[in-house]
């Protein structure tokens, strides 16, 4: 059976302006405040119940990241407790050029962008597009976004069920808004690749979200 990315891909044609219901983004974009130099030193300087309220106000945030970007509840879990050890040791280089939130979230997507490339490399789990494993090549039925009544959790389901590189690209794109030349510099790929796969994820999300609804 072939795959997806076995050949060269055209790209999506011109963004149609469809999008899927939104599902809110974790990423931070406030500016620094004296609190967070405040906090980041305590941090630093071995304050537990400072660290404590780090992961506090922090945890459930990258924890949304770690699971969209994952797929799998335990691997999230594993990833933010590894966020947080990361975030411990270098503590030190928070410049406060960002929020302490932002920082956390860097360091959070790069390695959960980390996490999928070393698995695609342990793991021969086969990544055959949906199309395949539902309907052996059939024309997907792009419903327009009004008449997708979707219920977060849902989306959240498939977004779990997307193989790994679609669902990363979906999720640093369409949900954290990273654009195509960053994602293709996180995950090592060309930027039209990183837009065909955004597009076909979009593809598959709706796919599997009309059947769920029928």
């Amino acid at each position: 059976m072939q795959k997806d990315d076995a050949r060269p891909d055209p790209g999506p044609p011109a963004d149609s302006g469809q999008r899927l219901p939104a599902v809110s983004s974790s990423k931070e974009v406030t500016d620094p405040k004296p609190a967070d130099f405040d906090l980041a030193a305590r941090c630093r300087d071995g304050d537990l119940d400072a660290f404590e309220q780090l992961y506090r106000e922090h945890a459930g945030r990258l924890y949304n990241l770690a699971y969209r970007m994952t797929g799998e509840t335990a691997d999230a879990e594993d990833l933010v407790q590894e966020m947080f050890l990361l975030a411990h040791r270098k503590l030190g280089s928070f410049k406060g050029e960002s929020s302490v939130g932002t920082w956390l979230y860097r360091l959070g997507v790069n390695l959960c962008v980390d996490y999928l490339r070393s698995r695609q490399h342990r793991n021969s789990r086969a990544t055959e597009s949906l199309d395949d494993e539902r309907g052996h090549g059939r024309a997907v039925a792009a419903a327009p976004t009004n008449e997708m009544t979707l219920t977060r959790l849902a989306l959240e389901r498939a977004l779990a069920e997307l193989p790994e590189r679609y669902r990363a690209a979906f999720v640093l794109h369409d949900v954290e808004g990273f654009g195509h030349g960053e994602i293709g510099t996180m995950l090592g790929i060309a930027e039209g690749t990183s837009k065909s796969l955004v597009y076909k994820a979009r593809l598959r999300l709706r796919q599997v979200l009309t059947q769920d609804r029928a």
